[in-house]
């Protein structure tokens, strides 16, 4: 009888705790293995000239399942693509300011269902068009349900702080009748930001700082990043007859601006690795690394469809929690997911889903200001059915 293979017994002894560290959610796994799938349809959609390249990143509870770079940063200066490039993620933002509302009614110093007034005057009373009254909540906000009316770009230039926003909103009448529609809403974020700001006594971009960003590593996470981030920021990129086209900066979020307000909409910048870790805490039902920054209950109420039958989301199949978009019935780009994923897209393809079945957080950055509807991008396609390989 031979002795047995001490490599193969090593292996097998190891096997249980891999698969520990990739299940636990204060596990770490300190490589980020590459899926070669996942690599090749981000490659081919650069080659094809769909994008100039994209960051992809795939997180089990415990650790980065997959991490990759692929294409150019920037075109013109032939700069690669890396995995610390810096994206603006736009929309992305949207869960981080409503993960913030919902840590704070964590603490008792707000509850979802609380009256809007309460935190903004201004807004305590609202009309619509035929001069009805009603009377706005935190939920109305968080499910883009409020009807709260927007803002144009020449209304809020100059702006810098979140505050002056209030008499803007609230002098314009409500679009419908809250809880009545669903319409996706920046100024109802932007409120909530506000309320952030007036309920920590911090300001929005303080909050985010102290309670998420330096607890969980989120180093490259900002509105306004600094002249070392700025070095690694991608370049955004339109389509034009088939080829590719450096584009410009919408003014609001222009990282190379400081005079424009913290927007809680979608004005944050990130890394595929610095959102793969909020990701995974929202995966991990708010704890990671043994640090808790939402009561697992919490996560629950946000994942929960909070819309009912009402119509909401840009792809078939969606609804809607608190902050975050819901898939009801996977169909199209969100074949592949569970139903009960839950995630936020941004404008320029920018994407996180997190699907609490599968146990699997999935980021995707690039940065495409033409895809007209990002959500149902062929990029955010291709990258979920060849992510669907990691089991």
């Amino acid at each position: 009888m031979h002795a047995p293979d001490h490599k193969v017994l090593m292996s097998l002894l190891l096997l249980p705790v891999l698969v520990l560290l990739l299940t636990s959610c204060t596990g770490a796994t300190g490589e980020t293995p590459v899926v070669a799938g996942i690599t090749e349809a981000m490659k081919d959609q650069a080659d094809k000239q769909v994008i100039s390249g994209a960051v992809t990143l795939v997180a089990r509870p415990g650790g980065v399942a997959h991490l990759s770079a692929v294409g150019l940063a920037d075109i013109d200066a032939q700069r690669p693509m890396r995995t610390d490039t810096i994206f603006w993620i736009a929309s992305m933002t949207k869960p981080v300011t409503s993960a913030a509302i919902l840590a704070l009614q964590d603490d008792g110093k707000l509850t979802v269902d609380d009256l809007v007034g309460k935190y903004v005057p201004e807004l305590a009373e609202m009309k619509t068009r035929d001069g009805k009254a009603f009377k706005l909540t935190l939920r109305h906000l968080l499910t883009h349900t409020s009807g709260l009316a927007e803002a144009s770009n020449q209304e809020v230039a100059g702006i810098t702080r979140l505050e002056p926003l209030m008499a803007l909103y609230a002098k314009k009448p409500l679009n419908f009748e809250p809880g009545s529609k669903w319409q996706y809403s920046q100024s109802g974020m932007n409120t909530l930001g506000r309320i952030i700001e007036v309920v920590s006594g911090q300001s929005y971009p303080e909050f985010l700082q102290k309670r998420f960003f330096d607890p969980l590593g989120m180093k490259d996470t900002t509105f306004y990043p600094k002249a070392g981030q700025l070095a690694r920021m991608v370049a955004p990129y339109k389509r034009v007859a088939g080829k590719l086209q450096k584009a410009a900066y919408w003014p609001l979020y222009d990282p190379t601006r400081t005079d424009r307000y913290p927007a809680p909409n979608g004005g944050l910048f990130s890394t595929a690795p610095d959102y793969g870790r909020f990701a995974r805490m929202l995966l991990c039902e708010g704890e990671l690394d043994g640090k808790r920054y939402l009561k697992a209950d919490t996560v629950k109420l946000m994942r929960t469809l909070a819309t009912g039958d009402l119509k909401a989301g840009f792809v078939p199949g969606s609804g809607w929690g608190l902050g975050v978009v819901l898939v009801r019935e996977p169909q199209g780009v969100t074949a592949d997911l569970s139903p009960g994923t839950f995630g936020h897209g941004g404008a320029w393809g920018t994407q996180v889903w997190i699907d609490p079945v599968k146990k699997v957080a999935y980021v995707l950055m690039i940065q495409r200001t033409d895809l007209g509807n990002a959500d149902g991008s062929e990029v955010r396609r291709a990258f979920q059915s060849s992510a669907a390989a990691i089991k």
